[in-house]
Formats: C-alpha cells, structure tokens, sequence
C-alpha cells in the first residue's frame, strides 16, 4: 500500500515531468554572462532545508553524491533494479559538470548560481592546447552558458523495468500513474575535446533492441567497474526538496573524451527533445540522506 504522500509526490513528480526535459523558449536559449557564485552559507542554507523538509517524512537516499564515501543512515530498502540489459532505455539527456564527485571528476567548479549552474565537478585531468581549441562558439547554447572544449558533462542513460522506448523526459520512464517501475541509470562522465578522434556522441547515443530490451548500443565499457548504489532522480529542483522517487544508481569512475562537434550536432537534433546542458543538484552530503555502498 502506498502513502497518500508517496501517490501524490509521485503523481506530481509524473505531471511534471510529461514535458521533454530540455523543453524552453527562444529567450531562455539566449547566453547571459555568467553571474558570481553564491556564498557557501547560501550552499548551507539549501542544505540546511533540505535536511528539514526531509527529516522524519519517510524519504530513501537521494542522489547525487561523493562516490569515495561509503557510510549512510539511510537504508535505501527499496528492491535494486535489474541490470540495465534487462531494462529498457528510456531518456537519455546530460548535464554540464559531473553532478556526481569520484574517480577523474572530483574538481569542485565552484558553488555556482545557487539553481545548479556553473556548480558540480570536473575533470582532474590534463587535456592538449589542441583539445581545448574551441572552434565553434555556439555548442548546445541557452541562457547559462554554450558548451567549450574542456567542459565536462554527465551524461544519464535511463533504463525502466516499464514497457517503454525511448523519448523526451523522464514522464516517458514512468510508464503512467498507476504504474511503479524500477528505475536504473547508468552513467557516464565526459570531457569534451576538439578532436575528431574522439568518440562521437551522435554513437554514443545510438539505440536498438537487444534480447527484447530497448537499449544503448555503444555505451563506453572501459571506464572503471561502476559503482552502484541506492538513490533518487537528480536536478536542481531538488535542492531543498527530496526526489520521492527511487533510483538505482551505475555510475563509470573514469571520464572519456567526446568531440565536442558531435556533442553539438546532437543538441540539433535527437529523440529526446534535448538541446542543452541541464544544471546539477548540490551534492547531497547529509548521512541520513546516503544509503551505505557495498565495498
């Protein structure tokens, strides 16, 4: 039996998110100069909300988090997913910065503008005066910022235990209101290079159906075992707010290098609506907020 607070959270959350993810007006895709980072006590009291209007109320783990921190409170007692090969990919969209920090992406950005921009983490790495040569200065633009040659992005592969195929928003994932899937991500971290050797995108996003699951056909295998836990949707949404919803987490510790050029031509043109970066969640460091990671 479900709570009268789960069914409504969910069917808010489900209402929502029936619009494609990326989905905005010309004004919003105009760039603005990038305005200063808030305070760490503005951090704090985002924080701070968060833990009060979570405290008690029956929420599991939330997500993004540190990935080299293994201790939680939160039991995350929710059932994990299958494995994404028995799933069916059902959204795929990034956001600019790693929302997550570990492996090769644990370069804080900064606090950002307090709604989940030029905030989260980047590659640690060293890329060539060749690979950060920008060549086109209108890469997947909006309000916020295009994207350059050495930005990072994260990129979410959706996968619902639901009968779906993949399309615009995570509404698509849910299957419907009265219907519960088990949700699994898997994850990726990329540096965007100028470099035509690179991986392309346009393949990277490829799909087709393997062993009757919809599924991605070139998602990258030699970037880290991924580590998995228990969590929730992500954005900057949920700042102060918890994601009633629960989310089995894969995450790869290793970042690859994607040519930017393709990151673009994608942002033109693709299934998912997608034509920008979306912003990232604070890092959710609150224990009763982490569910413990198996070692």
């Amino acid at each position: 039996m479900i709570s009268r607070f789960k069914t409504t959270a969910l069917s808010a959350f489900i209402a929502a998110s029936m619009l494609p993810l990326s989905a905005c007006t010309k004004e919003e895709t105009e760039v603005e100069h990038e305005s200063e980072h808030v305070t760490d006590q503005f951090i704090q009291s985002q924080r701070d909300a968060l833990a009060a209007n979570t405290k008690g109320k029956g929420f599991g783990p939330q997500s993004p988090r540190d990935l080299n921190t293994l201790t939680g409170n939160n039991p995350g007692t929710f059932a994990a997913a299958p494995p994404s090969a028995e799933m069916n990919l059902c959204n795929i969209h990034f956001h600019k910065n790693a929302e997550h920090k570990g492996g090769n992406f644990d370069k804080f950005a900064g606090n950002g503008d307090g709604h989940g921009f030029q905030t989260g983490y980047v590659y640690n790495g060293q890329l060539t005066p060749a690979e950060l040569t920008t060549t086109k200065e209108d890469i997947c633009p909006n309000k916020h910022g295009n994207l350059f040659s050495g930005d990072t992005i994260e990129v979410h592969y959706v996968h619902s235990s639901a009968n779906v195929t993949p399309a615009p928003g995570l509404g698509n994932c849910l299957g419907g209101l009265e219907s519960q899937p088990q949700l699994r991500v898997e994850t990726q971290v990329f540096v965007l290079v100028n470099d035509s050797a690179a991986l392309d995108f346009n393949e990277l996003t490829e799909h087709g159906v393997k062993n009757g699951f919809q599924q991605p056909l070139n998602l990258p295998t030699n970037t880290g075992t991924p580590i998995q836990y228990a969590g929730s949707t992500t954005g900057p949404k949920y700042n102060e707010t918890a994601s009633p919803l629960h989310v089995t987490w894969s995450v790869r510790p290793q970042v690859a290098k994607v040519n930017i050029e393709t990151v673009g031509t994608w942002c033109e043109e693709n299934i998912y609506n997608e034509d920008h970066a979306h912003g990232v969640r604070n890092l959710v460091i609150n224990p009763d907020l982490n569910s413990p990671i198996a070692k």
